[in-house]
């Protein structure tokens, strides 16, 4: 069977500050919206398991297909309140891992050891490494089993510095993606600010902002439908 990992933040706050942040809840629910339409399976994880926080800005980007996952028993219960650990997953169990946003993400994502073997494995049995805006952050530090960043040499997409500009959050924010992602070898890739842009490369599908969720969940599945047996 066809699975995804979905990879959420447990960070409730930016690091030394009292301002709320979390996941942004279209990251989530936008990219389950379109594998249910495909009937594709997918779970939850964060770091720690258990709750996930919403950063609450991303509550003023309702549309009728974000409420409608978010106010489903299974996402609220499955994918915001009990949210499974690293160590409850099987690797081989999942054909893609999708690193969801949100600033929290920048602090519990990067050096994440055991979400890192985790996706390790799946891009090892061929599966697909995806993100969507700051969700980059599950990706620029993965290496391989000689020490290698698995993004040297990739095209990719994050939200970019101008983005951060624009958020108010380039003070606050512990690296920059695009310094990084070029800083680790990666041909970073980006496109006006806060307009849908996805790409792929190989193994990897990534999304720049929050308005490229559909666009990188259609490149997946794509490709999840092609291995479909026929």
């Amino acid at each position: 069977m066809i699975k995804v990992l979905i990879v959420e933040t447990n960070v409730s706050r930016y690091q030394s500050t009292n301002e709320a942040t979390g996941l942004w809840l279209g990251e989530s629910a936008e990219f389950v919206a379109e594998l249910q339409k495909q009937g594709i399976a997918y779970d939850f994880v964060s770091p720690k398991g258990g709750l996930v926080p919403l950063d609450p800005r991303s509550m003023t980007y309702m549309d009728a297909s974000i409420w409608k996952i978010y106010e489903s028993q299974d996402f609220l219960d499955r994918g915001l309140r009990n949210t499974l650990k690293p160590d409850q997953i099987n690797p081989t169990d999942y054909s893609a891992i999708y690193f969801t946003g949100g600033h929290g993400v920048m602090w519990d994502f990067p050096e994440n050891s055991e979400i890192q073997a985790i996706a390790r494995s799946i891009y090892k049995a061929g599966g697909y490494l995806t993100s969507v805006c700051h969700g980059i952050a599950g990706l620029l530090n993965l290496k391989d089993e000689q020490g290698h960043y698995l993004i040297a040499g990739k095209k990719i997409t994050g939200f970019t510095t101008s983005e951060e500009i624009i958020a108010g959050k380039k003070k606050v924010v512990p690296f920059l993606n695009r310094t990084l992602a070029r800083t680790h070898g990666a041909n970073f890739q980006k496109k006006r600010f806060y307009k849908s842009h996805a790409l792929q490369d190989g193994q990897f599908i990534t999304g720049q902002n929050p308005f490229s969720v559909r666009a990188v969940a259609k490149l997946l599945i794509e490709e999840l439908n092609a291995c479909k047996p026929s």
